[in-house]
């Protein structure tokens, strides 16, 4: 232990001279230089009450925790103490421009040592094409160096990008040069020789810094996809990709084709890229493609002058018109007829627009976001849509996941809809059970987001209580579910009459029976979901609870009679 802070300032001083004097022994330096070092050495551990090599030793056994046997083997081995290993630091780059070989492997060695990977490069071309070759974590640069000189690796290192501390270490005292490089970008202005102490704490200073700013750099870019990217929600890691690829683009004028099936949020990616370009403070114009007509698609698509046909009472912008400065999002371009695809081409070539009923030219200037859910290599195989056109389209291709691949955002998505509808509706929020939790996070959701946020909603207005459960939401039906649905409701309504409210039982007392049985049936198939029992026997959900109540029925003797079945 140290007895006061004058023992540690002189342990700490032998510490760093004797490691300074192990280096320079191994780099050929003179015997006066190094009897210097080691008697200055000496000096300075002798106030501690012990010899130099007792004073390293003991430093080395409190660094390493090593045991009295280990701390005699160390003291035996001074001054070489070739076991010896500092300890561990992070495991960086470093590299060292400088045309003294001395120096060069002084510094290496002393790199080394303190657990930093090193490279070395005598010149400043031969720096440049190292920054090239391998990943460079900080620089070590002198300015005098032949073919290319420092300041000019600089201005080169700046230039490309190469975002890492740069220290100017030279033998030049200029303080304008040293003023310069700093406006350059340098981080630091050393002058021959440095002390290792020092070179250590800027070295780790550097360091430590430039490894804050990429922290700071992935806190801003996870913030702004929060922001811009608010509407998008989930975090699995399927989404997150997505999400991280549209963010490369949105700063760009690239044309991009979002591919991706009904439901999975096709609009939102479209306004988020929107949203984060650079023509964000311009209009976003959605063109929904399957429901354009031919007849209609030159006066919508690119506008009409006044008089140019019957009913063209007044001057009227297209939607590329619209548009301009800003982003145009042509939804479900898949589906757009093949005889407007060769005018939607032209216009994304040149830029521009005519007016039906005009003969001059406008020029549009807009971003081009498009959206299908087709598989475009089958629709050109089948000619029903251009493929220069999708070449087009497609300079930059983005791909939304299906719910069924991001299971683990269900959870999220379900809280988010349940809030969302209750807060519109002014309705109290409630819970979702365990169960029902499953099974929606068990289902297939053909209908991706969209079919998940209609059997929330559907949840939350048959609800009986202040907790969804399991039956309430039953099992979210598939494509081919819904269409048998719809098969066997019409087949009830025709086998199995429902009684009308306007008769009696007098007039129709066969009836009774079946009616009875037809609503227990339904009841079963649909889990106990009124609202679907209602629609299995086609009639409204009031007077489905309105004949429960005329047959004495309730949810839990209809269940009963389920399980009877």
């Amino acid at each position: 232990m140290y007895q006061n802070r004058a023992h540690e300032r002189a342990d700490s001083i032998a510490w760093r001279t004797y490691l300074g004097y192990i280096l320079l022994s191994n780099t050929g330096l003179t015997q006066k230089r190094l009897s210097f070092l080691h008697e200055r050495f000496e000096n300075e551990a002798n106030e501690a009450g012990e010899t130099g090599a007792d004073r390293l030793c003991a430093r080395i056994s409190s660094t390493l925790k090593t045991t009295e046997s280990e701390r005699v083997a160390h003291k035996e081995r001074c001054p070489q103490i070739k076991g010896f290993m500092p300890p561990s630091a992070p495991q960086k780059t470093v590299l060292i421009a400088d045309d003294s070989s001395v120096i060069r492997t002084l510094t290496v060695h002393l790199l080394k040592k303190l657990g930093y990977k090193a490279l070395s490069a005598e010149n400043g071309e031969s720096c440049i094409k190292s920054l090239e070759q391998h990943p460079v974590d900080l620089l070590m640069l002198d300015l005098n160096m032949p073919i290319k000189s420092g300041q000019e690796v600089l201005e080169w290192v700046k230039d490309n990008g190469f975002d890492i501390p740069v220290i100017i270490v030279t033998a030049l005292e200029d303080i304008s040069q040293a003023v310069q490089c700093m406006k350059m970008g340098a981080y630091e202005y050393l002058t021959k020789p440095v002390e290792n102490d020092r070179l250590e704490t800027i070295l780790r200073n550097a360091l430590a810094e430039s490894g804050l700013k990429e922290k700071v750099a992935a806190l801003e870019k996870e913030l702004i996809a929060k922001d811009i990217f608010y509407e998008v929600r989930g975090r699995s890691p399927a989404l997150r990709n997505s999400v991280e690829q549209a963010m490369q683009v949105m700063e760009t004028d690239m044309n991009v084709l979002i591919n991706g099936e009904s439901g999975t949020g096709k609009e939102l990616f479209a306004k988020a890229i929107h949203n984060g370009s650079k023509r964000k403070g311009g209009p976003f114009v959605i063109i929904n493609c399957a429901a354009i007509s031919n007849e209609l698609a030159d006066s919508l698509l690119f506008g009409h002058c006044k008089g140019s046909f019957t009913g063209a009472n007044t001057d009227h912008a297209g939607y590329f018109e619209q548009a301009d400065g800003g982003t145009i999002f042509l939804d479900e371009i898949g589906d757009m007829n093949i005889d407007i695809q060769a005018k939607i081409l032209r216009t994304l070539q040149e830029k521009k627009i005519r007016r039906v009923g005009e003969k001059k030219e406008r020029s549009v200037d807009f971003r081009l976001v498009s959206a299908t859910h087709k598989d475009f290599s089958e629709a050109i195989t089948g000619s029903s849509f251009r493929a220069d056109l999708y070449y087009r389209l497609e300079e930059y291709p983005l791909i939304i996941p299906p719910l069924r691949e991001r299971r683990e955002d269900i959870a999220m998505l379900a809280e988010h809809f349940l809030n969302e509808f209750c807060k519109a509706n002014e309705i109290a929020v409630p819970c979702i059970e365990a169960n029902a939790l499953h099974s929606l996070e068990q289902h297939s959701w053909p209908g991706n987001v969209r079919e998940l946020q209609n059997v929330i909603r559907r949840a939350v207005i048959t609800l009986e209580g202040d907790e969804i459960k399991s039956f309430a939401i039953g099992k979210p039906a598939s494509r081919e579910v819904e269409n048998s649905l719809k098969a066997t409701a019409a087949q009830a309504a025709a086998s199995c009459p429902i009684v009308s409210e306007k008769e009696t039982d007098d007039e129709r007392p066969m009836l009774r029976d079946i009616e009875l049985q037809a609503i227990v049936e339904a009841y079963r198939k649909c889990s106990g979901n009124q609202s679907r029992t209602a629609t299995l026997l086609g009639i409204s959900r009031s007077t489905l609870i309105r004949k429960m109540k005329r047959y004495g029925l309730s949810k839990s003797i209809a269940i009963m009679q389920t399980n009877d079945h």
